[in-house]
Parts: C-alpha cells; structure tokens; sequence
C-alpha cells in the first residue's frame, strides 16, 4: 500500500514537470534551464526510492569545464544517480529515436536537448556527432555508456568505439566513473526501486591528447582499467534482459571513419 501511494506521489510530480519542461523546452536553445527541472526529478525519484548516493573525487574535476564522462552502466537508475552525482554539471545523453515516442518522458528528452539519434540511419550517425560538438561548446558534458547496454552479470565489458571518437574529435578530456550498488537497488528487468545505497566514484581526467582515431584502443583500454580498478563486482547475478535507454551509435560511427 505505501509503494502504491509513493507511486502516486512520483506520478503527480511527473507529469506536470514534463509538460513544464516540454514549454520551457521550446525556447531553450540548448536545454540548460529545463535541465535544472530534471535535477529536481531525479531527486525526487530517488528520495521516494528510498536510495541514497555516496560520491567521491568530485575534487578531480572542475566544474567549470565541460567533459565526456565514461561510465559503467549496470541498471535503469545509473541516469539519475549521475544527475545527482554530478550536480555542476550540465548532463546530456545520446539516445534512440524511439524514446521520444515515450509519453512524458520522450518529450521532457526532447526538451532537455539529448542527443537523437535514429539508428536505423547511418548519416544520423554523423549528424549526431556534430550536435554532440554543439553541447560541448556550450560548455555541456556528454555521458557515455561504452559498454553499448547494461552488463548482464555486473562485470565491466569491453568497450565500443564511438564514444572515444568523439572525445578525440571534440578533443574533450574523458572522464571515468565507476558505480557500485545500481544492480541490486534496481536490477535488469525490474521497475521497483529498492532501498539501498549507491556509490559513485569519479576518477581523474584522461587526456586526449596525441590520439588518433587509428589509436583508440589505447585509450579505450586506459579509461576500461581505471573504471574496472573501482568496481566492486555484485553479490547476486542479473539475469533479465537488456532494455538499456540510448547510448552511442558506434558501429555507424565506425563505418562512417568519424
């Protein structure tokens, strides 16, 4: 009976929060005042989730900068965990098309100014790459996810490509992030919250510099050793399937050598 009231209280804040941003959102060229809408969200999702975020070595960056944040991804809730993690920040994702069509949400993405991307489409590839360039010069950081989809088991996967090529073409500092504790408070498959803590723990930047796109496992492998050195592997195994909420496109990337 609580969960079912919690429910009811997140779902009347949603609702009038998304039309809101969806108004705002047409006058916000890139989303950064709607954005603090989100904020205020996310909070609210997780304080109603019973969930508590521990964060540490938000001394290794400045806020002032923008940056491409590479993270583990291993639940649903790992995007407002990093909202709130990363407060200073301005936040944006690159996602499918298809959640647009998501009422309430997909309109509160589309005003936010997330990064679109149509999958079925090569050259959107491409496109999104340079409204990707956009956000960043307006001094918006990316997050990548450069598993590709939530890690089934809880342990760190190998990474694709294209969020690397856009740190490289953009020449944006990467920034690893490492999260303990989403799986159990919100396993793959499950749309209840658990109460839990979560912990997120940013690394120090890693430079772009001197790498090409011919080199990119070097640095992939680099940003893969310091996420893996801050992981604590789950006691329990995920087994349900992946329904993971965007991420980069990089096999298009790659055909298209961007």
């Amino acid at each position: 009976m609580f969960y079912v009231l919690k429910l009811t209280v997140f779902a009347a804040v949603t609702i009038p929060l998304a039309l809101l941003t969806t108004v705002f959102g047409l006058v916000d060229r890139h989303g950064k005042l709607v954005y603090r809408i989100n904020q205020f969200w996310t909070w609210i999702l997780l304080r109603l989730g019973g969930v508590t975020v521990r964060v540490r070595g938000l001394e290794n960056i400045d806020p002032q900068l923008p940056y491409i944040f590479m993270v583990n991804h291993q639940s649903n809730v790992d995007i407002p965990v990093l909202v709130q993690s990363l407060i200073p920040f301005q936040l944006r994702w690159i996602a499918k098309k298809e959640l647009l069509r998501v009422p309430f949400f997909g309109w509160a993405m589309w005003a936010t100014k997330h990064i679109i991307v149509d999958r079925s489409n090569p050259l959107d590839a491409v496109r999104s790459l340079g409204r990707a360039k956009e956000r960043i010069a307006a001094g918006v950081s990316i997050v990548v996810f450069p598993e590709g989809t939530r890690s089934r088991d809880g342990k760190l996967q190998r990474f694709k490509k294209g969020g690397f090529l856009l740190a490289v073409k953009t020449d944006t500092s990467i920034v690893p992030v490492t999260i303990n504790g989403s799986r159990q408070v919100l396993p793959a498959g499950a749309w209840r919250l658990r109460s839990g803590a979560i912990e997120v723990i940013v690394d120090k930047p890693v430079s772009t510099e001197g790498f090409r796109p011919g080199n990119l496992r070097v640095l992939s492998d680099q940003v893969h050793q310091r996420i893996a050195a801050n992981l604590r592997q789950p006691a329990t195994p995920a087994t349900a399937p992946n329904m993971h909420p965007g991420g980069f496109d990089n096999q298009n990337l790659e055909k298209q050598g961007i």
